[in-house]
């Protein structure tokens, strides 16, 4: 066997050994026990206003006008 042909070889198993413990520790860092609440409250950005809506004079069409706007 050729030594390059050698070291390429080393070099693909060595980065898919790599690649792997990558993942595997990624998918370790977001199930970690910790996370919960921050992906959470991450999840629920798009429900915060519904109680009050960001733009209390927005019209049927989705155009928000506001008296600053119209003087």
């Amino acid at each position: 066997m050729e030594t390059q042909s050698l070291l390429q070889q080393i070099a693909d198993n060595w980065l898919l050994v790599w690649m792997g413990t990558f993942f595997l520790g990624v998918i370790l860092w977001v199930l970690r026990p910790g996370s919960r609440k921050l992906y959470a409250d991450t999840a629920n950005i798009p429900f915060r206003n519904e109680e009050r809506p960001a733009c209390a004079n927005a019209c049927a069409d989705g155009a928000c006008q506001t008296k600053e706007l119209q003087s």
